[in-house]
């Protein structure tokens, strides 16, 4: 396996992921995005333990489901990798992961409020996020996806949706491609953000669950408009 290499399209699409999650203000200097391996569904891409937009072609790795990377070479690899592999091992529609600690959703995992679709753009949200409580399993821990076991937890949770909350970290989301899994990262953020404010004026009428189905049918026709634009913001791929 070690010898079968991804398609290279497939390795410049993670690292733009990476550069473009940076761009957007989902992630900082902690975060990570990964990609189902396009030539074995049993692994996956990831990059080295690194800030996600300094990633280059060279620091992308390949990791079996457990976790265990096949070529890093004595470079370091993500703690938290076992979110990856665990939710790729549960979902077999899973193709793209991004796992991020942005700001505005924060606030939704420590209250338990729902983050619902407040508008058509996150119709992925569907009926809402689900959320991961770590003490559940974990106990009092440093609340990062650390084993094996965790991260079934958490694919648990996520069950069949789009997003997880973790209660005190941040966010997964999962998506059938990666421009698709960037996109939900992205408007996910947007949406906590609007929810916050909008909660402060009144009552909220979120999309329900038609809505949101039907909206999110209608933008996935329409990820390759923002990809477009988003990949032309970042520049050259190296």
């Amino acid at each position: 396996m070690s010898q079968i290499a991804p398609d290279p399209e497939l390795v410049d699409k993670l690292v733009a992921a990476n550069r473009i999650l940076y761009r957007q203000g989902v992630v900082d200097g902690f975060g990570h995005a990964s990609v189902r391996h396009d030539k074995s569904p049993g692994h996956f891409l990831l990059a080295r333990n690194m800030a996600p937009g300094m990633v280059r072609r060279a620091d992308i790795l390949t990791f079996d489901l457990d976790g265990a990377a096949l070529d890093a070479d004595g470079r370091r690899v993500y703690l938290e990798r076992f979110i990856h592999g665990e939710i790729y091992r549960a979902r077999p529609d899973v193709h793209a992961i991004v796992h991020s600690h942005s700001p505005s959703v924060i606030p939704f995992g420590v209250t338990g409020q729902p983050l619902r679709p407040i508008f058509h753009m996150s119709g992925f949200l569907g009926e809402g996020a689900a959320l991961f409580e770590i003490r559940d399993v974990g106990g009092d821990t440093n609340m990062l996806i650390s084993d094996n076991r965790l991260g079934v937890a958490l694919a648990a949770s996520l069950g069949d949706r789009s997003t997880v909350l973790m209660r005190g970290h941040g966010s997964t989301v999962v998506g059938i491609s990666i421009e698709q899994a960037v996109y939900r990262a992205i408007y996910a953020e947007v949406n906590a953000k609007l929810q916050l404010q909008a909660v402060t004026l009144g009552k909220v009428t979120y999309l329900n669950s038609a809505e949101a189905g039907l909206a999110a049918t209608a933008n996935d026709t329409q990820v390759s408009r923002v990809w477009e634009l988003w990949t032309r913001e970042i520049g050259t791929i190296e």
